[in-house]
């Protein structure tokens, strides 16, 4: 699934690893990711938790989407800074399946969570190619 997901490669996301409803994921913050208040826009750092989400609720095979999701923004990240999202599976229900994605930032001081993601997956009829 991610070998094929233009949008997350054209931002230099990079799946880590992948596997039993876990996953892990990185991006830098670059220039055309800041908004007018010199911090990372909030959409790219949701866009890095829900990658990971989705590689994490897709790794058990059939096709997983987002049914819905929820961000809390903890700190703002910064132009340069090196993000790493951590998505692990809470459960899985019949089709459903909920997961967890921490978003820290990797720096000198040591780590910084910039946000919580709570996504709520489900499972469509068809398996992945």
């Amino acid at each position: 699934m991610f070998a094929v997901d233009e949008a997350s490669k054209t931002l230099g996301i990079e799946l880590r690893e992948a596997g039993g409803g876990h996953a892990v994921a990185t991006m830098r913050i670059t220039p055309t990711m800041v908004n007018g208040h010199d911090i990372a826009h909030g959409g790219y750092v949701f866009l890095l938790a829900d990658t990971t989400f989705a590689c994490a609720c897709n790794s058990h095979g059939p096709v997983t989407v987002a049914a819905g999701a929820e961000i809390s923004f903890v700190a703002s990240a910064r132009l340069g800074d090196h993000l790493v999202a951590t998505a692990q599976e809470r459960t899985r229900f019949g089709r459903n399946g909920i997961y967890d994605v921490t978003v820290h930032r990797e720096g000198p001081e040591g780590r910084t969570v910039i946000a919580e993601f709570r996504g709520r997956s489900r499972v469509i009829d068809r398996e992945v190619t």
